[in-house]
């Protein structure tokens, strides 16, 4: 069977990317514009490609046809329907990855199931993939086209730990303050309730997806099944870091409203998605892919993360703009509560 991925280098794909390529069943093939070629494992096929560019992508792709598409780059309406202009009659599987922030904020029930409502008044870039997910099933339900949609929430790998509140550089100045023994910010009270997925389990589920014939014409939420508040994730970073976890308590719309001020967009990432407590059921998925597991917990995933970073320098980049804000954030806060 032949997979086409778009992009096959960020966190979620690399490791689907590095499963199929074990897997004598599957060739594989990447557009992408080639910037990571590190990441590419041996086998991999690749079409270097801006696919931005649609005259020249589709050159590329002329008598070419897919089992599976597998799109990964796709944040807006029109990037989806360039796509659905190249592969309509190209492949028998389209597969898009939306997001879990494409639910409704807040839901009507913290259990989140493939039929509750999407709506996102606080980010538009789940807006855009609602968009993205309406067109997609239209073209299915009018034309046969054979997509499928696929809800990933927070997802990370070895280079990445799910952090709340970072800056816009990523979010090792976290994991240096913690090192430092300072304070870190947390929205709300830490006690919301998330769900992180370590990208190789979030691999079983999607590659079980793929040329699944149930899965045609349907969407799939793929999380693991452990469930966290944020004090208990950024706990057992603290843990893995061998120090004391200092969280300092800032409520999220607060965030929000400051945070804009010096371009954080914390009215998407926290009002729109991580300060909502969720619950994903995920017997929609492991009906269609029995295989799908929570194999690596957090306590063991954080720990492969913090090993990775700290050996890599290429990860630890550091970001003084949030730390200096992190600490005027807490100084104002702590001078407002002793003139009360």
């Amino acid at each position: 069977m032949k997979a086409l991925f778009i992009g096959g280098t960020g966190t979620i794909s690399a490791a689907i990317v590095r499963r199929l390529a074990k897997d004598p069943l599957w060739e594989v093939w990447l557009l992408n514009r080639g910037n990571r070629k590190s990441a590419v494992p041996a086998g991999v096929n690749e079409i270097i490609c801006d696919i931005s560019n649609e005259a020249d992508a589709a050159a590329k792709l002329d008598g070419m046809e897919f089992d599976v598409v597998c799109e990964f780059i796709g944040f807006t309406l029109d990037q989806v329907e360039r796509d659905y202009r190249l592969f309509k009659g190209k492949t028998k599987q389209y597969i898009y990855i939306s997001s879990a922030s494409a639910y409704n904020k807040p839901a009507a029930s913290y259990v989140i199931t493939e039929g509750t409502t999407l709506a996102n008044p606080h980010w538009e870039y789940s807006r855009n993939k609602i968009l993205s997910e309406e067109f997609l099933m239209d073209k299915y339900r009018k034309e046969g086209f054979p997509v499928t949609i696929v809800r990933p929430s927070h997802t990370y790998d070895e280079r990445n730990l799910p952090l709340g509140v970072h800056g816009n550089k990523g979010g090792y100045q976290v994991i240096k303050r913690m090192l430092e023994g300072k304070p870190v910010i947390m929205h709300g009270d830490g006690s919301s309730l998330w769900t992180v997925t370590f990208n190789e389990d979030f691999a079983t589920g999607f590659t079980g997806l793929m040329a699944n014939r149930h899965a045609i014409g349907e969407a799939f939420q793929i999380t693991g099944d452990e469930v966290l508040t944020w004090n208990q994730i950024y706990a057992t970073i603290a843990d893995a870091l061998n120090v004391e976890f200092k969280p300092y308590y800032v409520a999220s719309e607060f965030l929000s409203e400051v945070g804009a001020k010096y371009g954080y967009d914390f009215e998407g990432s926290l009002l729109g998605d991580k300060a909502v407590s969720v619950v994903f059921d995920n017997s929609k998925l492991k009906r269609a892919v029995p295989d799908m597991t929570t194999a690596v917990r957090f306590e063991h995933g954080a720990r492969i993360a913090i090993d990775y970073i700290l050996s890599h320098p290429e990860c630890q980049i550091e970001d003084p703009e949030f730390d200096s804000w992190c600490d005027r954030v807490i100084d104002s806060l702590e001078e407002a509560k002793s003139k009360i």
